[in-house]
């Protein structure tokens, strides 16, 4: 479903003063189909994407494939400003950094995310008992996933997807085919839903919302869980439960089965070998036996897994077995670190969980 995740920088673009004004006249124009967008006037900057031959041909595609009327799509990416600043945050450092699993655990297993999830947990905790009991995802994995996207809502990003989605589709040729799915996605999404694709803001690789989901991921998990009609990622944090829940029940989350544990390796044991295996599950417990690899606790795995290693520069690095839900988690972010997070964060919430409710019942 989703790319990498990636961060947003400390200091987050805002919705520039402009973009106000052009929220208050287009809504007016959604009821007739957009048409009148055409006739909006545009300033050079504005109108720079639909001078081009490539994005023309994308709005042919648009009219063809879904029925769009070519002029509108063509006006409105006309509003789409090409952002420097998305494809700065997007390209890969030049150099590689070194993977450092306790950097990037530290980021996501501090004092906010735990204080905030547990205060997160209680405020909404009808609502993630209903979302685990229909979907069989635990509350505090649907809690974590929240937390470690955008800090329980806090940090949802302020980049217009249209202009992020739109520069990513048509001046980054590295993932151009992805981006131009996304902006297709977009324009799909908002019809749907009665919206014009410049009313969605969210982060520079165009996820929206408290789960941080693409265009497409909305089209196809989310759901309208408090019932109130619509799908809204926003302001409505039940919604966003709802489809965490089930975007990890339709990539396969097996109720009660095991996510990972620490691994034990024997000396001579060619761990290089195992995680080359791959991160879906596919090493038998006999195979990581005779490999030399059992749980920390235990004689052998409890599954199919994967070896995870989570390295730390100057430490000794750390090894797990992922089993199928661990794989599942990289569904949302294909990364091992992220995964190992989500799940240390939900253990953490739920041991914290667990220790207020001892301390409720001393004091009565």
């Amino acid at each position: 479903m989703k790319l990498p995740r990636f961060r947003l920088p400390p200091s987050i673009r805002r919705k520039p003063a402009a973009d106000k004004t052009r929220h208050r006249i287009l809504p007016a124009l959604v009821g007739a189909g957009l048409s009148l967008l055409a006739a909006l006037p545009a300033t050079p900057a504005l109108a720079s994407y639909a001078e081009r031959d490539d994005v023309r041909a994308f709005a042919d595609e648009l009219a063809a494939r879904h029925g769009f009327d070519r002029d509108t799509v063509t006006a409105t990416l006309a509003l789409a400003r090409h952002e420097a600043g998305v494809i700065r945050l997007i390209t890969p450092p030049a150099r590689k950094g070194t993977r450092s699993w306790q950097n990037y655990r530290a980021r996501f297993l501090d004092r906010s995310r735990i204080e905030g999830g547990v205060a997160f947990w209680k405020e909404h905790e009808i609502d993630l008992e209903r979302a685990s009991k229909q979907f069989g995802v635990p509350p505090e994995i649907i809690v974590a996933i929240i937390g470690v996207e955008t800090l329980y809502g806090r940090h949802t990003g302020n980049f217009e997807t249209l202009s992020a989605l739109t520069t990513l589709a048509f001046d980054y040729p590295p993932r151009a085919d992805l981006f131009r799915r996304e902006l297709e996605a977009l324009f799909l999404l908002a019809r749907e839903q009665g919206r014009i694709p410049t009313d969605y803001y969210g982060s520079f690789a165009g996820a929206i919302g408290y789960p941080q989901f693409l265009p497409s991921s909305v089209r196809a998990y989310a759901v309208d869980f408090d019932g109130n009609g619509r799908i809204d990622f926003d302001s409505d944090p039940v919604d966003a439960i709802g489809s965490v829940a089930n975007y990890l029940h339709m990539h396969g989350w097996q109720p009660g089965a095991p996510i990972a544990e620490p691994a034990l390796l024997a000396a001579g044991t060619d761990a290089a070998a195992l995680v080359a295996a791959g991160i879906e599950p596919a090493l038998e417990p006999e195979a990581l036996t005779q490999a030399g690899v059992k749980p920390l606790h235990g004689d052998a795995a409890a599954g199919p897994a994967t070896l995870v290693d989570l390295e730390t520069p100057g430490a000794a690095t750390e090894y797990w077995l992922g089993y199928r839900n661990f794989y599942v988690i990289t569904r949302y972010n294909r990364s091992s670190f992220y995964a190992m997070s989500v799940f240390e964060l939900a253990e953490a919430l739920s041991q914290r969980r667990l220790v207020e409710r001892i301390r409720a019942e001393n004091r009565n």
